[in-house]
């Protein structure tokens, strides 16, 4: 009294349980790469808030002094809530001398993390 079509409704073959446990297995593997993008993407945006801050402090600091930058570079540390930044300032001549160009680059761990730059000139 075993026939085929009574044997296919009691369940499942290994086969098939091993084939859907393949794909749920790929699927949340998919997902946990997606996932670990996302989190990386948004350590990355923070760091480049962070930097953006730490870029535009400096900027306006040399606006504040009221004077036209000396040429030259300079590396100033900006730690921001954990992170060790620093700022790489550029001070070129241009061919007015009444201007500077400013490049403020910022650096996480000698990684570059976004650069700022401006003119600046004499008040």
């Amino acid at each position: 009294m075993n026939t085929p079509r009574a044997r296919s409704h009691r369940g499942f073959t290994l086969i098939e349980v091993l084939v859907a446990l393949g794909i749920v297995a790929l699927a949340l593997m998919a997902g946990l790469q997606a996932v670990g993008g996302l989190s990386r993407q948004a350590e990355r945006q923070v760091l480049s808030l962070w930097g953006q801050m730490c870029a535009e402090n400096e900027l306006a600091r040399l606006r504040l002094l009221r004077q036209l930058p000396d040429t030259g570079n300079t590396e100033i540390a900006c730690p921001q809530a954990g992170h060790s930044l620093q700022v790489a300032l550029s001070v070129k001549p241009t061919p007015n001398p009444n201007f500077r160009r400013v490049d403020a680059r910022v650096l996480s761990r000698g990684e570059y993390v976004l650069q700022l730059s401006t003119v600046m000139g004499r008040n």
